[in-house]
């Protein structure tokens, strides 16, 4: 072989190599980036948006429980049925799904408006008042997008009561009303039930109540949640039932009979916080955990108590404040946008040594509100890796919006939460891009707050199993759970 002819020989092998090392590199560069991203089914949720008028029609749910108890009171397994707001509609939002959307962000905006106000980092002063009707109307807050099926009394009349992690007082809605808001069931009737039984004023249940009063040795409660919505009423003792198999007698919770701007479709509130008068605290559970259904689905799934969780959860550290004990904190440490680790400050996900920030987990709040400074680094970045997607503008309270009404399904870069132990928890794109017309315009659905507390909202947890460990202090998450 002459010299030249091996020249061109080994000219040609690396000319080969060459282009195998680019084909290498770009298939690499090609399937990294494909794992930084999802596709959002656009027709489907669109589908499912466009089917919440169907239902509007009061439905008559089975209890749908699954109960197994011992005879220790302490050690039982429960679910109880779980719905979401749109399969109670009282109103039909005259058949528009944007008058729909508004509705409930304002609802959203009340609701943490009231968080914010209660969180150890207001500066306002709560005086104990007496317990009267405040003469303001107040705004309705709203708060309770999801509603369990809670038997209450003996003999037993079952209602659909607001879950809410934010709120430790359980009430319902009690005859007489002297100021009722509509409800979908009977108001409740006291007299009616041979186990209902007025606190006094000297038990240890009215000493817990942040506000209380007594009247003729009766104890008087009142919750105020900031935005000008109130409960008052008595305080009293009555058997919860979970189902016609099992109850738990002498609960502690609120007959309201003045409530205003609260829940409307549901006869009260259910407290799950982590305070003492919460009802996980008195029936004594280990844990309790929920899986939220798409906030349009007529379906339901459950509320959990003292159930293992899946085994697949992804598991973060349940973190304590000193200053209250109300509320979930979680040990959130990270957020990714499309596969990359976003440079976020550790301080802004802190629980201050003045209880102020931190990021808390809540069932009653729908879109999940980020620092302000973390959520325009999220969002920044989120729309630099995905500028093929057609700008809206913006709605409500979302600065972020896309036109998808030619698009069956878009690829967008994906969103996860990291968390202290190196967990990560991705967030499905219909949790955080969501249809807020019947046309196609879908919003990012996340906001900033001006404050220093992050919320991790129930949008972001649609879809998933969510686990409050409370005996061993940690929070579980476990994706297409319901």
């Amino acid at each position: 072989m002459s010299d030249e002819t091996q020249i061109d020989v080994l000219s040609a092998s690396r000319l080969v190599f060459i282009l195998f090392l680019l084909i290498s590199c770009s298939s690499s560069s090609s399937e990294h980036l494909s794992r930084g991203y999802k596709f959002l089914d656009v027709s489907a949720s669109l589908q499912q948006a466009n089917g919440v008028f169907s239902h509007l029609t009061k439905h008559d749910y089975k209890p749908a429980v699954d109960l197994i108890t011992n005879s220790s009171p302490l050690n039982f397994s429960l679910s109880i049925s779980l719905h979401s707001r749109s399969s109670l509609l009282l109103t039909d939002y005259s058949q528009n799904y944007t008058t729909l959307t508004l509705s409930r962000l304002s609802r959203d905006k009340a609701r943490v408006r009231s968080l914010l106000l209660n969180h150890p980092a207001a500066t306002t002063v709560r005086r104990p008042e007496q317990l009267q009707s405040p003469v303001f109307s107040g705004t309705s807050q709203g708060s309770g997008e999801y509603f369990a099926r809670i038997g209450v009394g003996q003999p037993a009349n079952q209602y659909y009561m607001a879950i809410d992690t934010g709120s430790d007082v359980s009430w319902l809605q009690c005859d007489p009303c002297s100021d009722c808001y509509q409800q979908t069931d009977p108001i409740y009737k006291p007299s009616s039930s041979s186990t209902y039984k007025p606190l006094g004023c000297n038990t240890l249940q009215c000493a817990f109540l942040e506000v209380s009063a007594c009247r003729t040795n009766t104890c008087l409660y009142q919750v105020s949640y900031g935005d000008g919505s109130y409960t008052v009423g008595n305080f009293a003792t009555e058997t919860i039932s979970f189902g016609q198999y099992g109850s738990v007698p002498a609960v502690a919770f609120g007959c309201g009979h003045d409530n205003v701007g609260l829940f409307s479709g549901s006869a009260g509130l259910l407290g799950l916080g982590g305070g003492r008068l919460s009802l996980p605290s008195q029936i004594k559970a280990t844990s309790f955990s929920y899986c939220l259904v798409d906030k349009d689905s007529r379906s339901f799934s459950t509320l959990e108590f003292n159930s293992a969780p899946p085994g697949d959860s992804v598991v973060a550290p349940m973190l304590k404040n000193a200053l209250t004990s109300t509320y979930f904190y979680v040990g959130l440490t990270g957020i990714s946008v499309g596969g990359r680790a976003l440079k976020i400050p550790a301080s802004m996900f802190d629980i201050g040594a003045d209880g102020k920030g931190g990021v808390i987990v809540d069932s009653g709040t729908a879109v999940t509100r980020l620092r302000t400074e973390v959520y325009t680094l999220v969002r920044d970045t989120f729309k630099s890796m995905s500028p093929y997607l057609r700008s809206a503008g913006r709605f409500s309270l979302f600065d972020t919006c896309y036109d998808f009404s030619s698009e069956t399904t878009v690829k967008v870069p994906m969103i996860s939460f990291q968390f202290a132990g190196g967990k990560t928890l991705p967030v499905r794109p219909s949790n955080f891009l969501i249809p807020v017309d019947e046309k196609g315009k879908f919003c990012f659905a996340f906001a900033g707050t001006s404050g220093p507390l992050n919320i991790i909202g129930n949008l972001q947890q649609q879809g998933t199993r969510v686990t409050y460990d409370l005996a061993n202090r940690n929070i579980g998450f476990s994706p297409n759970k319901c």
